[in-house]
């Protein structure tokens, strides 16, 4: 076999190689995709400059806005259990941040600052008044970087299992570049992305770090992937940006200098929970711990959760 024969060969090995993969991640997709547990029919849009921001409206009252937590397979699904229960005495708005669930997903890198933009306009062209929030995780983060930019629109915050200080203010490393440009790439990143939220890692991520019991209710399941998917290739950029840091703040000065009321709920198995550093920086911050729950308390007690959480708002 002459030189151009092995050239040939390799050349024919690697567009099946790469047809294949193509292939694989367009079934992946379709498949993750095709329950459709997460469709929302009454969902409104909101036309933000990066993309459209889905957001759904419950009850009427005092405004409060529901942040779920940031991360590629997180969606407004994460308060299905408990809106029934706060729109009673609420106005409330249940947002997609922009990445996640049915909001798009555009091929861009997602950072702190863009985030506080996105909640300090959606609040100022949506509710249109100084409003109330409850944020999960890692969104804790943005929402008291906006606050610290423009506290006018916010009122009383309520930050749920809110991730570490310390691991908040993570900043990206030389791995994280070469993990940015390696995911980045069109079929090989999007595959290694497919492999990295497969629905059984997803499962297992749910039993291990966020209900206390270990059982994860199959629609939580069903909807983490099929959000992780929703948009095709488009979906791996939240988590390229979330896994090479670029999401990450320095929140020390927004949760040392804030003078609004702000409110930390954890589940009682969380034992990763970091309320002594937010109190150690503000003595000011009220906590409360709700039993049988761990990273996501409004979804194993939504009961008591909104019991906890009206004490704080009313």
């Amino acid at each position: 076999m002459n030189k151009w024969q092995k050239l040939g060969l390799a050349v024919g090995m690697g567009t099946a190689v790469a047809g294949t993969i193509y292939v694989i991640n367009k079934l992946v997709f379709k498949t993750a995709t095709s329950k459709n547990c997460t469709y929302k029919g009454e969902a409104d849009y909101y036309k933000w400059k990066f993309g459209n921001i889905s957001y759904a409206v419950y009850g009427e009252g005092s405004p409060l806005l529901l942040i779920h937590d940031m991360n590629c397979s997180s969606s407004s699904y994460e308060w299905s259990n408990s809106i029934e229960y706060l729109s009673q005495n609420h106005k409330v708005y249940a947002i997609d941040l922009l990445g996640c669930g049915h909001s798009d997903k555009p091929k861009i890198t997602y950072t702190t600052y863009m985030y506080t933009q996105l909640i300090s306009d959606f609040i100022t062209n949506i509710i249109k008044c100084k409003t109330d929030v409850i944020a999960t995780g890692a969104s804790s983060s943005i929402v008291m970087m906006a606050a610290l930019n423009n506290n006018n629109i916010f009122n009383r915050i309520i930050l749920v299992s809110p991730e570490s200080i310390n691991e908040a203010q993570k900043i990206p490393t030389k791995i994280c570049n070469i993990r940015r440009l390696i995911l980045s790439a069109p079929l090989i990143g999007t595959m290694i992305y497919n492999i990295s939220v497969n629905k059984f890692r997803i499962s297992g991520i749910l039993e291990k770090d966020v209900f206390s019991n270990g059982i994860v209710p199959s629609d939580f399941v069903d909807a983490y992937y099929e959000n992780a998917h929703l948009s095709g290739s488009s979906s791996k950029f939240l988590f390229l940006s979330t896994e090479c840091r670029y999401t990450t703040a320095t929140i020390s000065k927004a949760v040392s200098s804030l003078d609004n009321c702000i409110y930390i709920i954890n589940g009682a198995e969380d034992k990763t929970s970091s309320v002594e550093e937010y109190v150690s920086l503000n003595s000011a911050i009220e906590t409360i711990t709700i039993n049988d729950a761990k990273k996501l308390p409004q979804v194993e007690q939504p009961k008591e959760f909104t019991k906890q959480a009206e004490i704080f708002l009313t």
